[in-house]
């Protein structure tokens, strides 16, 4: 392999919100931090020096985002994703929460439900609040020992004033990549009670190799034109940090809306390193997303092994995709307090309370497995031996 990810990066003392934020999130600072999203390796060598080609330059005035950007997503979307999404259908976002928010303003009024498939990402329940909208629960249900989505509980939320569906694919934290069948029937159903669907796509990339991520966009002309997509290349390849994100509007009514708003808040513009960062990564940085996926799989098989032997009273689906994983420690009687209070104050490590994904969640804890496997490993021994010492109390 070109690229090593064993090697261990220290984050601490370096302003990283996984690492420096451990005592003022937890109340302590000496844990194992697999919370945040975000990754402990490197941005692909290629982005860093263009960035070190850029800064070099010396002017960081105002920038423009070059056409060559703008072909840079579209090709992305085409090669690795198979959706021939028109150069015209790209525009910006500072973040996907950015673009979510801007998309209830300009799609919805205040007091419409808008509804979101539960357990699922905290900011999209602070979002939709935010913005003087209704949040409206469409549980997941579990059939076969997998989370999938209920779409007749879906079908009976749609009314004339809640008909927007902000999607999660795949969805965080249950790591699901909805196949493309479950993704046809949610189009069926968009097309028939005349949904609006707001799609999160960030984690698209990070998908393992017995799954496939489909844009829900791309089923259809018309399912392209009643959905507006999110992707970032920051959870991809780890540069959160450039606040570059991507919009991808094909309806030409939707992008004049969404863009409106944008104007209206002053907030279009992309920062000239988030332009050299999200080109570079897109047009050059395929083969470094290769090797990391397959190193990502392997923490994956390491960790499915690892709870299954280790921590037989947790159960964790198997994940398809992502690099953030569900475990439902409720088999040794916990609920989120107290799984939390063992995680922290006798495994010592930090990660996120399943509650906060929702009510769905009191029990359960996310896992991020986006760091060297000797990280992973002892972080996961810690838990194992702490799950083991309370068991023996």
């Amino acid at each position: 392999m070109k690229y090593d990810f064993d090697v261990h990066m220290e984050r601490r003392g370096t302003n990283c919100e996984k690492w420096d934020l451990l005592e003022k999130e937890f109340g302590r600072k000496d844990l194992l931090a697999l919370w945040v999203a975000d990754m402990d390796f490197p941005a692909p060598p290629e982005v860093l020096e263009a960035l070190r080609k850029k800064i070099d330059e010396g002017a960081l005035g105002y920038p423009v985002a070059p056409d060559s950007l703008v072909r840079a997503v579209a090709g992305w979307q085409r090669t690795r994703h198979g959706w021939d999404v028109g150069e015209d259908a790209v525009t910006w976002a500072p973040g996907v929460v950015a673009g979510l928010a801007f998309s209830l303003m300009a799609y919805t009024k205040p007091g419409d439900g808008v509804i979101i498939q539960t357990p699922v990402y905290p900011p999209f329940y602070a979002t939709i609040k935010e913005a003087g909208r209704r949040v409206v629960k469409n549980p997941l249900k579990r059939e076969d020992d997998r989370y999938v989505m209920d779409l007749e509980g879906l079908e009976k939320l749609i009314t004339p004033t809640c008909r927007t569906l902000i999607l999660c694919s795949p969805h965080n934290p249950v790591a699901r990549v909805w196949a493309k069948e479950e993704l046809e029937a949610l189009a069926e159903l968009a097309v028939r009670k005349n949904m609006l669907i707001i799609s999160d796509e960030i984690h698209q990339d990070i998908v393992y190799s017995d799954a496939k991520h489909t844009c829900i966009a791309s089923l259809s002309d018309e399912m392209a034109s009643r959905t507006v997509t999110f992707v970032a290349p920051s959870k991809t390849f780890n540069i959160a940090g450039m606040n570059t994100s991507v919009a991808l509007i094909p309806d030409e009514k939707l992008m004049a809306r969404y863009v409106s708003v944008v104007n209206r808040l002053h907030l279009g513009s992309l920062s000239i390193l988030g332009i050299t960062a999200m080109e570079t990564a897109y047009s050059k940085c395929a083969g470094w997303l290769d090797e990391l996926t397959a190193y990502l799989e392997g923490n994956r098989d390491f960790t499915e092994k690892f709870v299954r032997e280790r921590m037989p009273k947790a159960r964790m689906d198997h994940p398809e995709g992502t690099y953030v994983f569900w475990i439902d420690f409720r088999g040794y009687g916990f609920d989120s307090e107290r799984l939390m209070d063992l995680l922290v104050n006798e495994a010592k490590v930090a990660l996120n309370n399943g509650r906060n994904f929702g009510t769905e969640g009191e029990g359960f804890a996310r896992i991020n497995i986006g760091t060297d496997r000797a990280v992973l490993r002892e972080a996961l021994e810690n838990i194992a031996g702490a799950l083991e010492a309370r068991s023996n109390r």
